[in-house]
């Protein structure tokens, strides 16, 4: 089964008229796409509103067709082709965002890998074509896992080494986020949303001068319309959830989801049900907010609370728990109103 749309979901209610600046119009322009196997809304309002918007939808068509490695002509398909060890010149800005992509690699201590695409195609998470792969055939392919194996050649060339692929998968929607931020900060948007199915982006607050409020999606109740964990406020900023709910099989009575450990080539076991990463609205922020949802729901509650305190990167996080806790910590806590009805005990984490 397969479930896509939005995990944050903004509600056009709810803070201060700051972030894109300048006075409000009377109302919302909107744009729907359909890139990246999502649908993806867009809101704006203020400056060059309609040119804005068509900018926005060019650039995510544009990007999903340069990153994406089911499309036979992408750059990361072309990548993935080539023989190994040739070095292939993929253009600054695929090179400088698989550098990124490496870079929290790094951080993550592995947590996050974009090398793992021969594993999700064993388990047919690409393709739609479910299946559990057999741990011999998984300890093959984890033996071509890792950073390690691609390198980075000059300035805009890439080599990867024999048996190895990339998929930019968990990062490429946070990069299209900080795209249409960007596109909108051009074009002198006042307020908006770019909703890029579970990578959200707000800007300047609604047309009532109050902040957006973003709806958390409920891993329990992830078939149910506007069923939440809790609503955040937010006037200016970036919100990326990951969830074992997105898109998951079922076979012999046992759940396997998309999300997997790089250590053990499997579904990431870790705990938890859902990891929303959120950090301000400065554009790059997108993208660290897509990679550390997966990442830290990857590494489990006390690894991901302890790389949050670490200070590494400037973010904070809604955990879901699989034994029904929700944590929010200390930097969003007084913009976070949880839903009582949920039926999660909350915990504030400092």
């Amino acid at each position: 089964m397969r479930r896509f749309g939005a995990l944050l979901a903004a509600l056009l209610l709810a803070g201060s008229l700051t972030a894109c600046g300048g006075a409000a119009a009377q109302e919302m322009q909107t744009a729907q796409v359909f890139a990246m196997d999502t649908v993806m809304g867009l809101q704006a309002t203020g400056g060059e509103t309609a040119e804005a918007l068509a900018a926005a939808e060019d650039e995510i068509y544009r990007l999903d067709e340069e990153l994406s490695r089911t499309r036979e002509d992408s750059a990361v398909s072309q990548l993935n082709r080539a023989e190994a060890g040739t070095s292939v010149e993929v253009g600054a800005e695929l090179y400088d965002l698989i550098a990124r992509a490496l870079a929290f690699s790094q951080a993550t201590d592995g947590a996050f890998d974009i090398t793992l695409a021969p594993v999700s195609s064993a388990w047919g998470f690409t393709e739609d074509a479910y299946r559990v792969p057999a741990q011999e055939e998984l300890a093959g392919l984890l033996a071509h896992v890792g950073s390690e194996h691609v390198h980075l050649d000059g300035a805009s060339a890439v080599s990867l080494d024999q048996g190895t692929q990339i998929d930019l998968g968990a990062i490429a929607k946070g990069y299209a986020s900080d795209a249409v931020a960007a596109i909108y900060q051009e074009h002198g948007i006042t307020h908006g949303i770019v909703d890029l199915g579970g990578n959200t982006w707000v800007c300047g607050g609604n047309l009532k001068g109050e902040p957006w409020r973003i709806g958390v999606q409920d891993p329990a109740r992830a078939g149910e319309a506007e069923a939440y964990t809790g609503i955040l406020r937010m006037a200016d900023g970036f919100a990326v959830t990951s969830g074992g709910y997105q898109r998951y099989f079922e076979e012999n009575g046992k759940t396997y989801h998309h999300i997997i450990d790089p250590a053990t080539g499997h579904p990431a076991e870790s705990g938890l049900t859902s990891v929303t990463v959120v950090a301000d609205g400065t554009v790059g922020n997108g993208t660290m907010c897509d990679a550390l949802s997966t990442a830290l729901f990857v590494m489990g509650e006390e690894r991901a609370l302890d790389f949050w305190r670490s200070g590494v990167y400037d973010f904070d996080l809604i955990l879901v728990t699989e034994d029904g806790r929700l944590l929010v910590t200390d930097g969003i806590a007084d913009r976070f109103q949880p839903d009582e009805t949920a039926g999660y005990a909350y915990e504030v984490i400092s």
